[in-house]
C-alpha cells in the first residue's frame, strides 16, 4: 500500500501541468487561434473554406508584397533589320569600267571597309559625300548609295553588310546561362529568341519570372505562363533589358506539419493543397485535420463599405480535410504571398501525452516489483 500511495503521488505530480493547462505542444490547438474573449470585440473574421464560398473569396482584393506587372501581348514584325546610328556598314563597291574612279586595273572591287552610322544617321561615301541612312533596311541604304553612284559611275554596283550596334541590340542580364549584350538580327526578334540566344534559363531557378525594362516601365510575367501562351512572346525593341529571376512570392508553415519554414512559390498558382505538399503535409500523430489554419492580412482598403472583402482585415480561413468538400475546396483555394499555414494540433494529444505517462508509470513499477 505504501508503494501504491507512492506511485499515485509520482502520477499526480506528473499530471499536474495537464490539470493546470495543456501539455507543452509544437502547435496550437485550433480553438486557441480562433477564439476570442466575451468581452472584447472581434479583430478578425473566420470563414471556412467551402465550395460554396470559393466564388467569394476570389471577388476579394489580392494581398502580399509582390508588385503587379502587366505584360505586352505578342505582334508581327518584320524580318529586316532597320538602320541606326551606332550600326557598322561594310560598303564594297565594284566598278568593272576601264577607267574608273574607284578601284585599279588589276582590282574590280574598292574595299570601303566598316563605316560607323553617325549620330545623325549619316555615312561618307567618297564622291559623295553624306548619305542618310538612319530607317532604312540594309537592302533601301544600298540601293540609295547605288543611285547616287551611277551619275558619277554608271557601271558601279554597291554591296552591304549590316552589323548591328547598341541601339539594334538588346540586353540579357541574368538568369541565363550566357548574359550579354545581343544585336537583334530584324525587327521579329522575341522575348523567348533572345532567352535561346543566352542559352536558356538556369534550371537551378524555382520558378523563373521574366522581367522585360523598357524605358521607364517594368513588365513581369513567368516563364511557365509564358511558354505556355505563345501569344505572350513579346517583340523586343532596341535597348530592352530582360532579366531572369526566382519568384520571390512566399508562405509560411507552422505548427504539426511537416516543416516549420518559409516556402518560395513553386508554380504561378499555388492552393492551399499544394502548399500543404510543399510543406511536407501534416503531422499524422500530432494534427488536427479538422483545424488547417490559413491567416492572411488584408489591406484596411479590403474592409471599406461598397468593396467586395472580408469583414476585417484580419482573416483565418479554416479548412476541414476530413469532408470531400473540404478536400475539392482546397485544391481551388487560391495562397496569396505572405500567408500564414498553420497545421493545429488535436486536442485529444493531451489525452494521449497523460495516457502514455500512465503506461510509463506502470511499466517501471512493474518491472521492479513495486505494485
Amino acid at each position: 500500500m505504501r508503494n501504491l500511495a507512492t506511485f499515485l503521488s509520482i502520477l499526480g505530480l506528473c499530471l499536474m501541468p495537464a490539470a493546470c493547462g495543456r501539455l507543452p505542444s509544437g502547435g496550437p490547438v485550433a480553438e486557441e487561434v480562433t477564439k476570442q474573449k466575451t468581452n472584447e470585440v472581434a479583430d478578425f473574421a473566420v470563414y471556412p473554406v467551402t465550395r460554396a464560398f470559393l466564388p467569394t473569396v476570389q471577388q476579394w482584393p489580392h494581398t502580399g508584397t509582390e508588385e503587379r506587372l502587366g505584360w505586352i501581348g505578342a505582334s508581327q514584325g518584320a524580318r529586316t533589320q532597320i538602320i541606326q546610328p551606332g550600326d557598322m556598314l561594310n560598303i564594297q563597291i565594284w566598278d568593272s569600267s576601264e577607267n574608273s574612279l574607284l578601284t585599279a586595273l588589276e582590282d574590280r572591287v574598292a574595299e570601303l571597309g566598316e563605316i560607323r552610322v553617325a549620330a545623325n544617321g549619316t555615312i561618307f561615301v567618297p564622291y559623295i559625300g553624306d548619305v542618310s541612312v538612319i530607317g532604312l533596311t540594309p537592302d533601301l541604304a544600298r540601293k540609295e548609295i547605288q543611285t547616287e553612284l551611277e551619275a558619277i559611275v554608271p557601271s558601279a554596283q554597291v554591296q552591304l553588310n549590316l552589323t548591328e550596334g547598341r541601339n539594334n541590340s538588346v540586353d540579357l542580364v541574368s538568369g541565363v546561362l550566357q548574359p550579354g549584350t545581343y544585336p537583334m538580327p530584324d525587327r521579329n526578334y522575341s522575348v523567348m529568341g533572345l532567352i535561346s540566344a543566352g542559352g536558356g534559363i538556369n534550371t537551378s531557378m524555382n520558378n523563373p519570372q521574366i522581367r522585360l525594362m523598357r524605358g521607364g516601365n517594368i513588365y513581369g510575367t513567368s516563364i511557365e505562363r509564358l511558354l505556355n501562351n505563345p501569344r505572350l512572346d513579346t517583340l523586343l525593341r532596341a535597348g530592352d533589358r530582360v532579366f531572369v529571376e526566382e519568384d520571390e512570392r512566399y508562405f509560411l508553415s507552422f505548427g504539426a506539419s511537416g516543416t516549420e519554414d518559409l516556402h518560395i512559390f513553386s508554380k504561378d498558382v499555388m492552393t492551399a493543397m499544394d502548399a500543404v505538399s510543399v510543406m511536407g503535409g501534416i503531422n499524422d500523430a500530432k494534427a488536427d485535420p479538422e483545424g488547417l489554419l490559413i491567416l492572411r492580412e488584408y489591406p484596411s482598403s479590403a474592409t471599406r463599405p461598397g468593396v467586395r472583402g472580408p469583414r476585417q482585415s484580419r482573416v483565418v480561413f479554416t479548412v476541414d480535410l476530413t469532408s470531400t468538400d473540404g478536400l475539392f475546396s482546397a485544391r481551388k483555394f487560391p495562397i496569396q504571398s505572405g500567408d500564414l499555414l498553420v497545421a493545429t494540433e488535436s486536442p485529444v494529444n493531451d489525452a494521449l501525452t497523460i495516457s502514455n505517462i500512465i503506461g510509463n508509470f506502470f511499466g517501471v513499477f512493474n518491472a521492479t516489483g513495486a505494485i
